[in-house]
């Protein structure tokens, strides 16, 4: 056993086994470290222990009652069964050990607001999160790909959880798969066929039912955003933004959330959507404005911001987002596209304004431009749009 006192967090090392033989004698050295080590939080450190008996469970069961802040880290799939399958999961924190994977020199497939896709090798690719402390996210991202799955969606299911450097990341088997940004990129006279694929999988996602307890609400996200603005709008402006998207009507069927061309993959002849972390709920307004932000809105000020993110031309990725926009409405009327574009416009310049003021743009030359792009956007478009439904 060794020991570790760090801010206020006491960790204690375990090793090889414990079981009756020894379980007394490892309560009796916690407790000695516990009384030698004042501290704020325990945590059991479980890398190198290879099992452990009734017996030990109840000296880890008699340690959360004295320490309410406990939790048990790093714990093998073994170990790990034996705490899920008696309940101690339920009890209190215990996180498993997760192999360890380098994406050093592998190809970037895709890059989104929580993490980049790497392809590690013909079959599987890796989702890297950017937050150190993203195990809730993953978790909550596998469980979100599951009920779509379930409810039919053709996604990709991670299968694994692993450690990349000081992060973590799911892995997904994409077997031979090549995203909708490639094979445009590759075959731009096949843009039509890709449009008509890419559409009918957002409106099989459109006409799904979803039950509000699964997965967030759009309209309340975004509601977050438009309030933000009040500080940064004018007073009329701002008032009639809220009230625009609290008129959305409510619905409850899915979002993707991120819905552009590096999240739609082919794999052999079957279409998947991937990077589930964003599914949600919602009126599709919501999913037409990222959309709109992904091929037209980031790339305004700088075209290669759009070039960087979707691997295609800024001309390309504008033609696809009004050639995916009239096929979705089902129409070819310039002024039907263009009303229901106004509207996702909206919403959309209000998401990329806050996102940017979030990011410190304020203290940016680029950051300040794309503020006032946003707000020449709005003042322009609020006088004329009455309603975001369509």
């Amino acid at each position: 056993m060794n020991t570790a006192l760090d801010n206020g967090i006491l960790t204690i090392s375990l090793s090889g086994r414990i079981d009756s033989s020894n379980a007394s004698d490892v309560e009796e050295q916690i407790a000695a470290a516990r009384e030698a080590h004042a501290h704020d939080e325990l945590v059991l450190d479980l890398e190198g222990l290879e099992y452990i008996s009734s017996a030990g469970l109840r000296v880890v069961l008699r340690l959360l009652k004295q320490e309410p802040q406990m939790k048990l880290v790093n714990a093998c799939s073994e170990v790990y069964e034996i705490f899920d399958m008696t309940g101690f999961t339920e009890m209190t924190t215990v996180e498993k050990a997760y192999r360890a994977l380098s994406v050093e020199g592998c190809e970037v497939i895709g890059r989104g607001a929580n993490g980049t896709v790497y392809r590690i090798d013909r079959d599987t690719v890796v989702k890297v999160y950017r937050n150190a402390d993203c195990l809730p996210d993953v978790q909550r991202e596998r469980e979100l790909a599951r009920k779509a799955f379930v409810l039919g969606i053709p996604t990709a299911i991670p299968y694994d959880v692993v450690r990349v450097g000081d992060s973590y990341g799911s892995v997904f088997e994409l077997l031979n798969s090549r995203s909708f940004s490639k094979l445009i990129a590759a075959n731009p006279e096949d843009i039509d066929t890709y449009v008509g694929l890419y559409v009918d999988l957002m409106k099989q996602l459109h006409s799904t039912t979803v039950s509000p307890d699964d997965m967030p609400n759009m309209k309340t996200v975004a509601l977050d955003w438009v309030n933000f603005l009040r500080d940064y709008l004018p007073a009329g402006q701002a008032e009639k933004l809220v009230a625009l998207v609290e008129a959305v009507p409510e619905r409850h069927t899915m979002l993707h959330g991120d819905y552009h061309t590096n999240n739609i993959v082919m794999q052999n002849d079957e279409v998947l959507i991937i990077d589930m972390d964003t599914l949600c709920y919602g009126h599709p307004i919501f999913e037409l404005a990222s959309m709109y932000l992904a091929f037209v809105a980031f790339g305004e000020v700088d075209c290669t911001v759009t070039e960087s993110f979707l691997k295609l031309a800024y001309d390309t990725a504008g033609v696809f987002w009004h050639k995916a926009l009239s096929a979705y409405l089902g129409t070819q009327n310039e002024d039907v596209i263009r009303a229901v574009e106004e509207k996702a416009m909206v919403v959309g310049y209000a998401r990329l304004m806050r996102r940017t003021i979030r990011r410190d743009g304020l203290d940016t030359e680029e950051g300040r431009s794309t503020i006032e792009l946003c707000r020449a956007r709005l003042a322009d478009l609020l006088p004329r749009v009455d309603t975001l439904d369509f």
